[in-house]
């Protein structure tokens, strides 16, 4: 596979007029963690808007020993913004074709799994199996193969899953602003994009080939998200390529500016963890512990008390169910990250490989009891469409 510049655009990737890249890349260059005291996290505690530096200082080591009073002050703000309320949804993936080489991920063009793509009636068929559990919002996810899952496909897959969903989300490799202005017509509502690293060094070293080898156009996938029309974008590092906390602040800058451009979007965040899959024996990663993780989550939630935050089922059910209600807002349910699981119509023989292993199988009633169990209410979409 050619070798390409990972900060040059290729030719069929739109160049916007924007500098949020750059800020949010000098900003993060700027950050020593190191440099933050006792007193400067405390101070992040009690500011009623919180800052950027106070944002940095909750992500800092010195607010470890805070992580009690960082739950009590994110569960506050939480309750405010969210009330009691827990959005489900599921994740479902349609392809598993893959033009990229990142050697972490299970979807690697070089890993030998098996491959697999939904057609028009096989998307049709989980969706209706996913509907029928009561889930009124979906993500739908692909591998990065353009030529497997072209646009047109990944509409016509939004297209249909606006008949079963008041809420459809997309989380595939990042287009043209024309482009998800395209899927948006076609139903699509917000859209997710993992950076994977802001560490552009790194990314390089992790991003060998294809289309997501190229790291500025990733980084403004979002902004041309909402320029396309979508109602709102989420954003993640995976956390464990690089170092987490510089990682997570470069996530929160990038959304913070964001919201400042175009307040008019809704703002998420999501907190993945690196997961094993096929061949990743090979990354070493920096470890990120659930202590560590709570800390990334709720220093979010003090800084955007307004965003949503996922918890995917990277995580334990235990944990799960504890940062529900407390910093995150949203929680996936009845989760499977192979081809074509949920209708029972497909055979085994169909199947395509997983992504990576998930750590919570529970169904969406057993999530929705155990959300329930805390006094929270499990809510399947927050939506209406006036048409």
């Amino acid at each position: 596979m050619e070798k390409i510049d990972h900060m040059t655009y290729l030719p069929d990737m739109e160049v916007i007029n924007s500098d949020i890249g750059e800020q949010v890349i000098s900003k993060m260059r700027a950050y020593d963690c190191a440099k933050y005291t006792e007193t400067e996290v405390k101070r992040a505690l009690t500011a009623d808007y919180p800052s950027v530096e106070d944002f940095a200082a909750l992500l800092s080591p010195a607010a470890e020993p805070f992580l009690e009073e960082m739950a009590k002050k994110a569960t506050v703000e939480t309750r405010k913004h969210f009330g009691n309320s827990v959005y489900l949804f599921t994740p479902l993936y349609i392809s598993n074709y893959c033009e990229n080489y990142c050697v972490y991920c299970g979807f690697n063009c070089h890993n030998n799994i098996r491959r697999a793509k939904l057609d028009m009636d096989g998307i049709r068929r989980e969706m209706e199996a996913i509907a029928q559990t009561g889930m009124e919002e979906i993500l739908i996810l692909t591998g990065e193969s353009r030529k497997m899952s072209d646009v047109e496909y990944i509409g016509k897959a939004c297209s249909i899953a606006h008949e079963y969903f008041k809420n459809v989300g997309i989380e595939v490799y990042p287009m043209n602003t024309d482009e998800y202005r395209y899927v948006h017509e076609c139903g699509a509502d917000y859209v997710t994009v993992f950076q994977e690293t802001y560490n552009s060094d790194k990314y390089e070293k992790l991003h060998l080939g294809g289309h997501k080898r190229i790291f500025p156009y990733r980084l403004n996938a979002q902004e041309r998200a909402i320029r396309g029309g979508m109602r709102g974008v989420a954003f993640a590092a995976l956390l464990g390529l690089d170092d987490f906390r510089t990682d997570a602040f470069a996530t929160g800058v990038h959304a913070y500016l964001l919201q400042r451009k175009y307040p008019h979007a809704e703002i998420s965040f999501s907190c993945p963890r690196l997961r094993p899959i096929v061949n990743n024996d090979k990354i070493n990663p920096r470890d990120v512990h659930e202590k560590q993780l709570l800390q990334v989550m709720t220093a979010f939630r003090i800084f955007m008390p307004f965003a949503g935050l996922t918890i995917s089922t990277r995580e334990r059910a235990g944990f799960r169910d504890n940062v529900i209600g407390m910093c995150a807002t949203k929680i996936s349910a009845g989760v499977s990250t192979g081809i074509g699981s949920h209708g029972s119509e497909l055979g085994e023989d169909s199947l395509g490989d997983n992504q990576f292993e998930i750590s919570d199988g529970r169904t969406l009633g057993e999530v929705c009891d155990a959300v329930r169990s805390r006094g929270l209410q499990p809510v399947m979409n927050d939506y209406v469409y006036v048409r």
